[in-house]
């Protein structure tokens, strides 16, 4: 079996499952945020069931409209709070939690071997880690949260590897990109992405994490990477909890295999209107920007804030270019604060946003006016994503978004480092 496959089998009744198959899995961590969590609340006490499962496996974080911004999402983030102490379940409040994807790995929730599902396609970027994790629509949730159980068919696997070594600026960002302009949106629909190679080992956690992330972009269903030294050092600090890691078997069947030259890839830029629509930085020509957005739950991580800060270390914005910058979480806040990141990033004209999803689904905290163009780091660039349809988002690294912040438009980090 793949990896996907052994991490489902060992949670269902099953010694062996495969592709197409229908097949019920036991549920390590649920999750919602402020927009899902409503639809899954309600559908949850339709049911007619007085209690969640298991209240230490039920997770809700607000993050995508918080701090609230109006009214409607203030009434959304009330709901969540109220069933979740109710519930008694694991709840997190502004300023004690973060953009969910980056707060629950931090937070030792998610482990290897694990089973996740989530009310939020990004759910994805626990594959980081070693589990299977996957989006699912809320009245998934809602049934997840009563039965502590959910049916799927068994995803086939595309194997991709990445042979040869990263060049300076290129992270898990550009082999994302990379790898989405070339197999496309639809690439890997309903599949599970495993990534390897040596490429792959070298990559830091925060960059698989960013990897996983964007799998969803490429149609999967979870995007996984097997445990190495490098997981197991983010993890054991964190866990809580026994865990345990899998591994594919030798003679694992894929239904694909596809290999890249990681060494020949240069800092990729996705233009309007998809992710798959990318291009090395140097191919993309003169596009003028009004904003940049350096943040979100694919690249709102430590590591991201301290590339965006060697770029912009005693460098102004352009004039014309507003540059807002989110931690992914208050502890990813807290780090940059003390390593100096924070004042770099003032001092050079950008403001520093308290941790939330804001701009990147179009929320707040910098949304779009029409005609006007962003660089930004988060994972999606349809039309309307960041606010008018009539606006332009081009997806970037952190170090392409801070020289382009510099430029004034879509630039190299080699232009300016």
């Amino acid at each position: 079996m793949t990896l996907a496959e052994k991490i489902l089998a060992t949670h269902t009744d099953r010694k062996k499952v495969s592709p197409g198959e229908l097949v019920n899995v036991r549920v390590d961590l649920i999750l919602a945020n402020d927009i899902t969590a409503p639809i899954a609340i309600r559908e949850f006490q339709r049911i007619g069931v007085d209690r969640v499962f298991d209240p230490q496996k039920v997770v809700m974080v607000p993050d995508h409209f918080t701090p609230n911004k109006d009214v409607a999402s203030a009434e959304q983030a009330k709901l969540m709070r109220e069933f979740a102490r109710d519930q008694g379940i694991i709840y997190f409040e502004v300023g004690e939690a973060g953009i969910e994807h980056v707060l629950l790995p931090e937070q030792g929730l998610v482990l290897p071997g694990d089973v996740v599902i989530g009310a939020d396609s990004h759910t994805c970027t626990y594959g980081a880690l070693g589990a299977f994790a996957t989006g699912m629509g809320s009245t998934d949730i809602a049934a997840a949260m009563a039965t502590g159980d959910i049916w799927m068919k068994v995803p086939p696997t595309i194997k991709l590897v990445y042979h040869g070594s990263l060049g300076k600026w290129v992270g898990g960002k550009d082999l994302i990109l990379d790898t989405i302009g070339n197999i496309g949106v639809d690439g890997a629909l309903y599949a599970a992405i495993e990534f390897t190679g040596e490429a792959i080992d070298a990559l830091s956690m925060d960059g698989r994490f960013t990897m996983a992330n964007m799998a969803i972009e490429a149609g999967a269903k979870a995007g996984i990477f097997r445990v190495d030294s490098k997981t197991l050092a983010y993890v054991e600090p964190r866990a809580k909890r026994h865990y345990t890691v899998y591994e594919p078997d030798a003679d694992a069947e894929y239904a694909q295999v596809i290999e890249y030259n990681a060494s020949a890839i240069e800092p990729q830029v996705a233009l309007p209107h998809s992710p798959a629509n990318t291009k090395p930085v140097s191919q993309v020509g003169r596009v003028e920007i009004e904003q940049v957005v350096i943040g979100s739950c694919t690249n709102g991580r430590l590591e991201d804030l301290q590339i965006a800060a060697r770029i912009l270390k005693g460098k102004m914005m352009h004039p014309r270019v507003r540059c807002i910058i989110i931690p992914g979480s208050q502890q990813v806040y807290l780090d940059a604060l003390s390593e100096g990141l924070i004042e770099v990033f003032i001092r050079a004209g950008a403001v520093v946003s308290t941790p939330t999803c804001g701009p990147c689904l179009g929320g707040h905290m910098g949304v779009l006016a029409d005609g006007e163009r962003c660089v930004s780091t988060t994972n999606r660039n349809f039309v309307g994503r960041m606010g008018s349809p009539k606006s332009e988002v081009y997806l970037a690294n952190p170090a392409v978004a801070a020289a382009s912040a510099i430029m004034g438009r879509i630039a190299s980090p080699e232009e300016v480092s």
